[in-house]
């Protein structure tokens, strides 16, 4: 290759470079109603916020299990109306309150950001998550003397699987190595999405995992999708969602 050819090459990735870093995130949340989301539960039809648990309080996209009694497995997720492929997504949230009656213990303190996902209205009526790459969520609120630790911005792969350390990745879980977040604070966390090639998921500015080609079980590739979140039992908050689109 010519030296005109390499400096151009670079010319080229610094370009794209600069596109992510100084590009403009936009809401996808606008702060007052829940226009451009669609919720779907286990058991209902996509369209019916169920308990009106998916709602807005005082400019926060709120979970709300207020007209809630118990959990029988009702897992929600709220949907945006546009698939995308090549993005940056920012999230700001923070758990409230306690974990509604017979939540799974899994669930306490525990949403996520379901990404490359299917619509809701493929989704069948009983079916408890999207098929997704999950970027979860996690708090914790145990003192630092007695605390069991508990990353966020981990990986988890409703129906998916993903090439992860060299090699394709088939539990359903694995931890981040973010740090530890207690009480009751925000959290931000940001997801760099490159098609079906690689997701970084970032906390602090720090690359806290890092894998790539998603891809559905059966081994297809997901190069878009849905954004979602979830409602699994327990409380939470999100003050800002927004995307910053990508060059391909």
């Amino acid at each position: 290759m010519s030296r005109m050819l390499m400096m151009a090459g670079c010319v080229l990735l610094v370009c794209a470079a600069a596109h992510a870093e100084d590009g403009q995130y936009t809401p996808l949340f606008n702060g007052k109603n829940l226009d451009g989301w669609t919720p779907k539960f286990c058991t209902r039809a996509a369209g019916e916020n169920y308990r009106d648990t998916f709602c807005v309080k005082d400019g926060l996209l709120t979970i709300d299990y207020s007209k809630w009694h118990k959990f029988r497995g009702e897992y929600g997720h709220l949907f945006y109306k546009t698939p995308y492929s090549h993005y940056r997504l920012r999230a700001t949230y923070r758990f409230i309150g306690e974990q509604l009656p017979d939540g799974p213990g899994w669930a306490w303190r525990n949403n996520g950001l379901m990404l490359h996902s299917q619509p809701p209205q493929a989704m069948a009526v009983d079916q408890e998550f999207p098929n997704s790459i999950e970027v979860q969520l996690l708090g914790n609120k145990r003192g630092p003397d007695e605390r069991k630790i508990r990353h966020t911005a981990n990986l988890c792969t409703p129906g998916t699987q993903v090439i992860l350390w060299g090699k394709l990745f088939t539990p359903h879980c694995v931890s981040s190595k973010s740090k530890d977040y207690f009480g009751d604070g925000w959290v931000t966390v940001e997801v760099e999405v490159r098609g079906s090639e690689s997701i970084r998921h970032i906390v602090d500015g720090e690359v806290v995992l890092e894998y790539t080609k998603p891809q559905l079980d059966d081994g297809t590739l997901l190069d878009k999708g849905y954004i979602a979140i979830q409602a699994e039992s327990h409380a939470t908050q999100f003050k800002a969602i927004e995307i910053m689109p990508l060059e391909d």
